[in-house]
């Protein structure tokens, strides 16, 4: 395993493009963290705000009415993810993860906050990687992948105010489409593969050194929480990681790919897809997976529709959701795969088979889903507690990609 820590460097002026210089080193233009940052005024509340990819840029919008308020051209295709302080995105672009400013925050003190709001803008803020992965939060910490070299960058998320996080970076024996994660009490889990196979996963501690490894995890791809037990989706399960232990859950099939998840901290089951035709060009599937982690099972459910891979999330009190291409948005009880509700949000829609093109995504904020519709450039808010789509806003834009901040 290769292994070198990293501090950034801030740069006035120069963003170095991702050919220049060493893979993850962050680049910015800098700004200040505190609550007097240029151009910032000091707002009643929270204001949470929406990130929107098409093809050719992003949107900023404003999440209480849909309001535009930035519209940002991009080259290539542009990938959103959370940057983990509910205020920057980090978008997936051929130069690395570059930094998107929301612009709206919230600041804590102790039993109150102050929430402020500017202009979203692209930071400068730019973490050089060749083939931009996975991101994950977890405990204040964001690890980047990049699928081009197998190597991760750590950094706390809310450094990105000041446009200068120092990172930790280190790297998997071999490049691979992998995933890596810092746990609360500091060890890191990482994917193990090479250009055409992936395995499974080690624990290393801070320093590097190994505490636990599995390799019966074929095609690992994906992580996601639930609780505070990492899940790895594999080809015929899925691994858990707690503490020091890792467990193979095995599929009901023989071939039981879970790919992607969605996670909860308040719920020990954890939500993912489920597939079972290796030689599927595409697979519509129409069950999903809940793992159990205290008991280390996997239930199946038939949603009775087929859904897409930005079709799951979780809702305020753990529950599953999943968009199905029946335009529903069904509610699972995950203790009993029990479907509890079924919301009308969008007409009839088919997914693509190429994974780049617009599809709905369900993008979760609370106690509110966001549900993009690309077949009529639309954006609809439901809330979930009354079970109904309570508004609808026109996008100047075909959506594809979405990201929510709670501001």
């Amino acid at each position: 395993m290769k292994r070198w820590r990293m501090i950034p460097v801030l740069l006035a002026t120069l963003i170095v493009s991702a050919c220049g210089t060493e893979t993850g080193e962050p680049t910015s233009e800098g700004r200040s963290g505190d609550d007097t940052e240029p151009g910032a005024v000091e707002a009643a509340g929270p204001e949470p705000r929406l990130a929107v990819t098409y093809d050719g840029g992003v949107l900023v919008l404003r999440a209480s009415d849909g309001e535009v308020l930035l519209d940002h051209p991009a080259e290539g295709f542009v990938r959103a993810n959370p940057a983990g302080d509910d205020r920057h995105v980090l978008l997936s672009t051929s130069r690395g993860f570059e930094a998107l400013d929301l612009g709206s925050w919230t600041h804590s003190h102790g039993d109150h906050g102050h929430s402020w709001i500017g202009e979203p803008r692209l930071t400068g803020t730019v973490f050089e990687a060749q083939e931009p992965g996975h991101v994950v939060h977890h405990e204040g910490h964001t690890v980047l992948f990049d699928d081009g070299t197998g190597s991760w960058t750590v950094f706390d998320p809310h450094d990105l105010a000041d446009g200068t996080p120092e990172t930790d970076r280190d790297a998997a024996d071999q490049a691979h489409h992998g995933v890596a994660v810092r746990l609360g009490n500091g060890n890191l889990v990482h994917t193990v593969g090479d250009a055409e196979t992936r395995t499974g996963v080690r624990l290393v501690t801070p320093a590097g050194h190994e505490l636990a490894a599995s390799d019966a995890c074929p095609g690992v791809h994906g992580e996601a929480f639930a609780g505070e037990v990492a899940v790895f989706g594999c080809e015929d399960g899925a691994l858990l990681v707690d503490g020091r232990t890792i467990t193979k859950v095995d599929s009901p099939d023989a071939y039981g790919r879970i790919g992607n998840q969605a996670g909860s901290e308040d719920s020990p089951v954890l939500l993912g897809d489920y597939k079972t035709d290796p030689d599927a060009e595409l697979e519509r599937p129409t069950r999903v997976s809940l793992v159990d982690t205290r008991k280390g099972t996997i239930r199946l459910v038939d949603v009775k529709a087929s859904y897409a891979f930005r079709s799951l999330g979780r809702g305020p009190e753990g529950e599953g959701l999943v968009l199905g291409t029946d335009g529903r948005l069904r509610v699972i009880d995950v203790d009993t795969g029990r479907t509890t509700a079924t919301i009308p949000v969008l007409d009839r829609w088919r997914e693509p088979v190429d994974w780049q093109q617009p599809r709905p995504a369900l993008e979760v904020l609370d106690g509110t889903a966001y549900v993009t519709d690309p077949a009529t450039s639309r954006l609809h808010v439901v809330d979930l507690a009354r079970r109904r789509v309570t508004d609808t806003f026109d996008l100047p834009q075909v959506p594809n990609e979405l990201v929510a901040s709670a501001g």
